[in-house]
């Protein structure tokens, strides 16, 4: 069932490159690019627009220096900076609001969270569950691993062609996920998009889904050993998706946070461009030349575009954010989208 083999046809692929209906290119700008990277490519686009558009539409300049659009322009770029200044506010209200709460709701978020920890201490077979995100996520998917071999061992010599044919599909898919995800998040730290970008990778979904149903449809067909160990490696999985769901959250709200303190340092300087640009700039009166080029139209761009900023720094946040949502939608043995295998399960149940 190894992907990389050839057996596309009953399984999407792991890796959330390949699985996505998107080019690698797209991909990359929407989740693997930084984001000042991509906030930068934006404004440049704007600017050079803008300029172009100026430059090259005949009577731009004229139009510029003759009317009001530039008044009208910076007043609601004035308003839609302190709009969007006030909905970063609440944005950080609502993440705050939720680290608030009685001393009896803090209480049970620990028990909660110590009770999920020691079940996943006890499934990764340690003391103590790791601490750090990226660890945690990576004890996870060893143990997957390892579990999946457990299972490849256990129905070796105990169960007829067809169930090992159907056990080695699904063990060699898991083994090899779970090493390319464990190297992926090995080294990888919390608040970096790596350790997200990897449990992303871990197509844990499908494995849970298909472990299911060979313990439906082979599970008689078992002996003791094969199924413990089936249950085993279907329990690992299920721990994951409540795993990367948590990882995920704290990774969210992380990055509200930056993009909420970003946007309010962006948005002095973006007000006080717009204010300026109504109060002080008298288009009429400006003659500036450089290399005997007029600048206007240069000078309008470049103030819009700073002006723009604090959106343009939303938009690329919010890309990687709604990319992530898009494609973690559920929890579980859930595949929205439709596979080969979907089909032929359909046709068999």
């Amino acid at each position: 069932m190894s992907n990389s083999e050839g057996d596309s046809a009953d399984a999407p692929d792991d890796r959330l490159r390949e699985r996505a209906e998107q080019s690698r290119a797209k991909l990359w700008l929407l989740l693997d690019a930084d984001r000042r990277l991509v906030t930068g490519a934006m404004l440049a686009v704007v600017f050079l627009a803008l300029g172009g558009a100026g430059y090259l539409l005949p009577g731009a300049e004229a139009a510029v220096r003759g009317g009001d659009s530039i008044d009208t322009l910076f007043q609601g770029l004035l308003t839609a900076t302190i709009t969007g200044v006030t909905l970063v506010l609440t944005l950080n209200q609502l993440v705050l609001s939720q680290e608030l709460g009685a001393a009896g709701d803090q209480r049970d978020r620990m028990e909660g969270a110590m009770a999920f920890r020691d079940e996943v201490a006890a499934a990764v077979d340690r003391p103590v569950s790791p601490a750090e995100p990226a660890g945690f996520l990576r004890a996870l998917v060893e143990t997957t691993g390892d579990r999946a071999e457990a299972l490849s061992d256990a129905v070796a010599e105990s169960a007829d062609a067809e169930i090992r044919s159907s056990v080695d599909r699904l063990t060699g898919a898991v083994v090899e996920n779970a090493e390319s995800v464990s190297a992926a998040l090995d080294g990888a730290r919390f608040g970096e998009f790596g350790a997200v970008a990897a449990a992303l990778d871990f197509n844990y979904s499908w494995k849970l889904f298909a472990g299911r149903r060979l313990r439906e449809r082979h599970g008689e067909a078992l002996d003791e050993a094969g199924t413990e160990a089936l249950d085993g490696l279907v329990e690992a999985l299920r721990l994951f998706g409540p795993a990367r769901e948590h990882i995920k959250t704290l990774y969210f709200q992380r990055e509200l946070i930056d993009l909420s303190r970003q946007i309010l340092a962006a948005g002095v300087p973006a007000l006080l461009v717009s204010i300026g640009m109504v109060a002080f700039f008298d288009a009429s009166a400006y003659g500036v030349r450089v290399a005997g080029v007029e600048t206007l139209v240069a000078v309008v761009a470049g103030a819009t575009t700073l002006a723009l900023v604090p959106f343009l720094i939303l938009l690329a946040y919010i890309l990687r954010i709604m990319t992530v949502v898009k494609h973690t939608l559920s929890i579980g043995p859930f595949i929205l989208r439709e596979t080969a295998a979907d089909i032929a399960g359909d046709e068999e149940s």
